[in-house]
Parts: C-alpha cells; sequence; structure tokens
C-alpha cells in the first residue's frame, strides 16, 4: 500500500530553506523589569510552612500535563491546585521540588529559543503544543524568577534532582511519578492530605480573590436576568443561559469555575444537570448554579432559583420558602469552634420538618428526608470548587470550622417527576439557594450577600433588571 497511513499534521513540510530563514531576524522580547506578582509573598510562605512539615525531606509537586480533548486538540490547562498554591504558575509540566534545606526550585520550559541550532531551536514555530507561534509566549528562567520569586531551572534538569528519595503528589503527571520510586508506607498520601489541609485556612489575599469571584458571579446573575426574555424565545433557554453567565466569566476571570448549572423545570431535579439544552418555561423555575473563577483561579460557587415569569407561584414559593429557612437555619450555626457537619444538621431539621408539615413524611425520625434532598449542605470553597478534598476527614468533614475559612451553604429540595410519594403538584420543582461565607472570628461574613435570598427580595430583584 503506498498511501500514508498516519496523515499527521495537515500543514506543510518545513523546506530547509524556510527553516534557515527563520532562524534569524528576530528582535530581543526579553523583559528585564517585571516586577513580582502579587502572589508571590504569600506563596514563598507557604512553602516555607511546608518544609517545615516536612523537615529534611524532597518534597515535589507538579503542575500536571496537557489533555488531549479531540485528536491533536488539547484542553485549555489550568494547574493541580497545590501546585498553584505554592507557586501561583500555570504552566503545564512545570515541577516544584523542595529540597532537604527547604530551598525551593521550579522546574519549568523556558522560552523557545530563536535562531539556536536543532530541534530547540526550531520549537518556536513548529510545535503545536508548546511553541509560541502556536499558544504564546512562556517566560525565560530569569522572567519566571522575577515574577514568581523563586528560583527556576530548566525543565530537562528535572531528573537529576529526583535521584533520591522523595515524597511526590501522585497521579498528576505520569513521567514524574516515573522518575521517583513509591516510598514504602503512606508518605505519599500523608503529602497529599497535608496540601488539601493548608489551604483549609484562607489568607487574606486569598479571601480577596474569593470575594472578586463573589461579586463577579453576581454581576453575571444579573446578566442572566438581563436576558431572560432572549433566553426564554431561543428553543435552547438553558444554553442561552449558561452562554450569558459564561460571557462574564471570561471578561472577569479566567472561565467558570466549574461546569455551569442551568437547570429549568424538573431538570433543576437533576443535581448536576451540566447538558443544558432545555427550553425555558415561563411557568417554571430556573436554578442556575453557576460560579466565575478568577485569573489566579480562586472560584465562587453560587446558586439561586429564579421565577422565569418574574413571580413565584404559589406552590413554588411553599417549596422556595422551606429551602429558604433551611438555610437561614444553616447560616446561623456558623461560627469558629462549630462542628463542621452542624450547619448541614440544622438545615435538615427544617427540611424534614416542613417535609412532616406538607404530609409527605410521617415523622422526622430517620433520614427517610434524604429521598427529597439527597447530597449535603455545603463544602470548603476556594481554588477547587470543592475544595480540600483530599484532607483528612479529622480535620475537614468530623472537624471543627476555624476564622479564615470559606464554605458554601447550599440546602436543596428535589422533587422528581415521578415520585409518586408527593402531591402532583409539587412534582418536578427543584430549589437550591447557595452563598458562599467567610468564617469570621465571632461568626460568618455572608460574601454573597449582594444577590437576594428570600422570595419577596427575589421578585423584587429580577423586576428591577427586566424593567
Amino acid at each position: 500500500m503506498s498511501d500514508q497511513l498516519n496523515t499527521g499534521s495537515h500543514d506543510l513540510p518545513i523546506s530547509e530553506a524556510l527553516a534557515a530563514f527563520m532562524t534569524g531576524g528576530w528582535a530581543d522580547t526579553s523583559r528585564p523589569d517585571l516586577a513580582p506578582l502579587p502572589f508571590a509573598a504569600y506563596t514563598a510562605k507557604r512553602r516555607a510552612a511546608l518544609a517545615q512539615r516536612f523537615p529534611g525531606e524532597r518534597l515535589v509537586i507538579p503542575s500536571g500535563t496537557l489533555k488531549v480533548r479531540s485528536n491533536d486538540a488539547d484542553h485549555r490547562f489550568r494547574p493541580h491546585s497545590a501546585f498553584a498554591y505554592l507557586t501561583g504558575g500555570q504552566e503545564p509540566d512545570d515541577v516544584l521540588v523542595i529540597a532537604p534545606s527547604g530551598a525551593a526550585t521550579l522546574f519549568t520550559r523556558p522560552r523557545s529559543p530563536r535562531g539556536a541550532e536543532g530541534t530547540a531551536g526550531q520549537e518556536f514555530y513548529r510545535d503545536r503544543r508548546y511553541g509560541e507561534f502556536w499558544v504564546g509566549a512562556r517566560p525565560t528562567l530569569a522572567e519566571a524568577e522575577a515574577l514568581y520569586q523563586i528560583e527556576c531551572a530548566p525543565l530537562d534538569l528535572l531528573p537529576g534532582a529526583l535521584a533520591a528519595p522523595a515524597r511526590v503528589l501522585r497521579g498528576v503527571d505520569g513521567s514524574v511519578d516515573a522518575l521517583v520510586p513509591a516510598r514504602d508506607g503512606d508518605a505519599d498520601t500523608e503529602l497529599t492530605a497535608h496540601l488539601a489541609e493548608m489551604r483549609l485556612v484562607k489568607d487574606e489575599w486569598e479571601v480577596a480573590q474569593l470575594q472578586h469571584a463573589v461579586e463577579a458571579t453576581g454581576r453575571g446573575f444579573e446578566d442572566v436576568v438581563r436576558a431572560l426574555p432572549q433566553a426564554l424565545a431561543h428553543p435552547r433557554g438553558e444554553r442561552y443561559v449558561e452562554g450569558v453567565f459564561g460571557l462574564r466569566a471570561r471578561l472577569e476571570g479566567n472561565a467558570v469555575g466549574y461546569e455551569t448549572i442551568a437547570a429549568s423545570g424538573a431538570h433543576a431535579c437533576v443535581l448536576h444537570w451540566i447538558r443544558n439544552d432545555g427550553r425555558l418555561n415561563r411557568d417554571e423555575l430556573l436554578l442556575l448554579d453557576a460560579g466565575v473563577e478568577t485569573d489566579d483561579l480562586y472560584t465562587a460557587d453560587i446558586t439561586r432559583t429564579l421565577p422565569l415569569s418574574g413571580r413565584f407561584g404559589p406552590v413554588q414559593r411553599q417549596v422556595y420558602e422551606l429551602v429558604y429557612e433551611a438555610q437561614s437555619a444553616a447560616i446561623a450555626v456558623l461560627r469558629p469552634g462549630a462542628r463542621f457537619r452542624d450547619f448541614h444538621a440544622a438545615a435538615m431539621r427544617v427540611i424534614a420538618e416542613g417535609l412532616r408539615d406538607w404530609g409527605v413524611l410521617d415523622s422526622t425520625d430517620g433520614d427517610l428526608y434524604r429521598r427529597y434532598t439527597l447530597c449535603s449542605s455545603g463544602h470548603m470553597l476556594g481554588l477547587d470548587v470543592h475544595d480540600c478534598a483530599k484532607a483528612r476527614a479529622s480535620t475537614y468533614l468530623d472537624g471543627v470550622l476555624e476564622a479564615g475559612q470559606v464554605l458554601t451553604v447550599e440546602p436543596g429540595l428535589y422533587l422528581q417527576p415521578d415520585d409518586l410519594t408527593l402531591p402532583p403538584e409539587l412534582r418536578g420543582i427543584g430549589v437550591r439557594i447557595e452563598d458562599d461565607l467567610l468564617i469570621t472570628e465571632d461568626g460568618a461574613r455572608l460574601m454573597s450577600s449582594g444577590l437576594p435570598r428570600h422570595p419577596d427580595e427575589v421578585e423584587t430583584w429580577m423586576s428591577g433588571l427586566l424593567g
């Protein structure tokens, strides 16, 4: 068979003359006057605290690798949150190494040289994954050191730095895992857990990032309400809503912090509905769960359930008010020293009592109420929407709240359209109200207070936006 079986790139081959022509005639693009990025002082403190926790040990934290979306097209890269927390960097394949002395080095791929001999000198225009002409310029080593305030070394020197035992954040970069044999016992697992637990309490810079994400998210919700007339007229109104919010996320941040849930009608009973392909109906509710992620990767996580007509119907209000009361009870519990699970328990007591009062349940004993509200009522928030998930249960789920923690409170009721234990008028209604809160020294601050929660306030807010 004479046909080429592996087509590969659809670009034309590079001639020797073109290759020679590309080696010269380029201006110096180095930037010698770069100032440290705002987070650099905080990341230095975090690295020092990590080294102190594991004195005399080598610690290895990769940023992660590019992931193929389809054929030769990659997903937009996002670094592992532990790497971002410790460096602020967002380049693929980078690796942070903290030596036994406590000194930190960022191993990174420096900017492609132009005019150099060999393959390295051609990367800038030939390499679709890493070439500057394809994906933009990377910092030089000197630029990276100035920006991140950390010693930087070429990535190809990494194997030599890993020639001794180390704790590794595994499962992030397979090539790094292969360079360092796993140690006996729980050395790597312990590192993973501690990297999550370090982030449970936010510093002032992180709180400011999260507040910005929350406020930008509020503006995105306002955008959605203003666009509801157009969304209602579109055959994929849910996707219209998703797109409107996504525009705000890209204009004010990096992207959305997670896939937007724009769930209308009975779709709101699907906890993680992200198909967003349904039509909107003025007689139904829209459950919008969305968050803007900042350029430095901190995300908000807010949910509002909105009447598409602008006003709640009697049954819709009945369900909404029960969820509102449950959320209010949960928020009232938040304070330093309270157990993490306390606010969920407070919300569920209200939900169970309400279901009993409606005649849906005979009693509030047991956990039968969970048929109608399956998931927990909140989680830690930060670089990940479900932040610090690798922390030990004793420090998170079974732990106590501390000042500086940021979490969501999000009770909901999901009354499935085919649930015969419910009266017909309740079936197919899903309501969730979610807010982001900072634990303070004497209670909690509602970071998302700019968005209304009470049903009367929601109606007034929507009326003002819709004119």
